[in-house]
C-alpha cells in the first residue's frame, strides 16, 4: 500500500500521453482538411495552428515533469 502512488503516477503520465495525442491528431487532422479544401491558404492555416500544437505539447511535458517530481519526491 505505501508504493500506491508510484501506480498512481504511471496512471496519469498514461493519461497524460494519451489527451496530448489526441489534441495534437484532432488539431492536424483540422489542419490538413482546411488545407486540403483551400490549398492557396496554406500557409496562413499552419501558422495559426502552430502555436495551439506547441502550448499543447508544452502543458503536456510540464505534467509529465510534475509526475516525476511527485514521484521521485516520495
Amino acid at each position: 500500500m505505501e508504493n500506491l502512488h508510484y501506480f498512481g503516477a504511471a496512471l496519469g503520465l498514461g493519461m497524460i500521453v494519451i489527451g496530448a495525442g489526441l489534441g495534437i491528431g484532432r488539431f492536424t487532422a483540422a489542419a490538413a482538411e482546411s488545407i486540403a479544401r483551400q490549398p492557396a491558404a496554406a500557409d496562413k492555416i499552419i501558422a495559426a495552428v502552430n502555436l495551439p500544437l506547441f502550448l499543447l505539447e508544452g502543458v503536456a511535458i510540464l505534467a509529465e515533469v510534475f509526475v516525476l517530481l511527485i514521484v521521485l519526491t516520495k
